[in-house]
């Protein structure tokens, strides 16, 4: 997840002459603003080939292949029945539409109508039910051929087809999934340019949304895609081609990447280093360890229980004092305890397990957001 935090310039206050003071904003515009950083040259493969106006993030979906491959086999299953109903439409409406088109250059045949031999209302039936197929074909042209289609081939604006990414890729233990952002980061502009700051709000919001760690723990790579985000099937392709080839390390991409393009700086990622970023990656690892303990008990709802619990609480107005995360800590434990599971001791073996810092009080998260 993204710093919450909104990124300063890390230039000093100008002091003295104002001589100095140019120099230092000089120096200070030079200077990315944490947590940015350069994006790292053992990424380079990747981001050269990527279009420098979009956002991408890209992380590892490790959930097994079988479960993959059922989650692929819907919009196949989906678009091989519009497919197949389309073709079938088109094989029952042909012959119309030849006819038409023949009477229309001069050669009669059934569907040849003589306005001036007919009834108004007979006439008028037939020219309702013209109007009608011609809408409706068109309807099924414009807006649901281009389901399959863009599934197998890609669209005219198009980064790969989802088809061509399965072909490519087959299905894996450990998946490379890219997003890019849609139209929306056009307005965003430079993010690192004099009005940057303002700007990078929204960015800080998007990317900290789409990179939420119960969103990746909860859904696969391809039900990622949303308003704001589309997978790029190309760039997933070269990632994972570049891992087989050992030109990129599958290391890279087990934390969220962030790659953004800057007309100054180049290449830009997030500095997952900073240490308020740490302190979230331990909890998020704390988070994550805390799940799989009560999937190993069949308890895993209890998981999904007690972070509805803390979001709640934390939601209301007022202060989150002293007082109420000691009753919502009781509150929790209380629901562990009516499923036979002691919440304190699984805890705190998962904080002594994945603890960086050494020995931590024990809690019921209570305190922080779970995400």
């Amino acid at each position: 997840m993204a710093p919450s935090k909104k990124a300063r310039l890390g230039g000093n206050s100008s002091r003295g002459s104002s001589k100095q003071s140019s120099t230092t904003s000089s120096s200070s515009s030079d200077t990315l603003p944490k947590p940015f950083k350069a994006a790292p040259t053992t990424l380079e493969p990747l981001y050269a080939h990527l279009n420098p106006h979009h956002i991408y993030l890209a992380h590892i979906d490790s959930r097994p292949r079988d479960f993959k491959r059922k989650i692929f086999l819907v919009p196949v299953a989906m678009n091989l029945a519009v497919a197949l109903l389309f073709a079938w439409r088109l094989y029952a409406v042909a012959p119309y539409y030849l006819q038409l088109f023949a009477s229309t250059i001069g050669y009669p045949n059934e569907l040849t109508i003589r306005a001036a031999e007919m009834e108004w209302q007979p006439l008028l039936l037939i020219i309702l039910h013209r109007s009608l197929t011609f809408i409706l074909d068109f309807l099924l042209f414009i807006f649901v051929w281009p389901w399959p289609y863009e599934f197998a081939v890609g669209g005219s604006a198009s980064h790969g087809a989802p088809l061509g990414w399965r072909w490519q890729v087959g299905f894996r233990d450990q998946e490379i999934y890219v997003r890019r952002s849609r139209s929306w980061d056009m307005e965003l502009g430079d993010l690192f340019g004099a009005e940057g700051s303002a700007k990078r709000n929204e960015f800080w919001s998007r990317v900290g949304e789409a990179t939420n760690p119960l969103l990746l723990q909860q859904k696969t790579g391809y039900l990622l895609m949303d308003g704001a985000w589309d997978l790029d099937w190309d760039a997933m392709v070269l990632a994972t081609s570049l891992v087989d080839t050992k030109k990129v390390e599958l290391d890279e991409f087990m934390e969220p990447v962030v790659l953004l393009h800057s007309e100054k700086f180049g290449w830009v990622t997030i500095d997952r280093g900073d240490s308020k970023a740490a302190g979230e990656e331990e909890r998020r690892k704390q988070v994550f360890a805390f799940r799989d303990a009560l999937a190993k008990l069949d308890k895993e709802d209890l998981f999904f229980r007690w972070i509805e619990i803390v979001q709640f609480e934390t939601s209301k107005p007022g202060v989150f004092g002293a007082q109420r995360q000691h009753e919502v800590a009781e509150q929790i434990r209380e629901l562990f305890t009516k499923n036979g599971v002691d919440f304190d001791k699984i805890w705190g073996e998962v904080v002594a397990k994945t603890s960086t810092a050494g020995a931590q009080k024990e809690d019921t998260g209570a305190t922080s957001d779970p995400e």
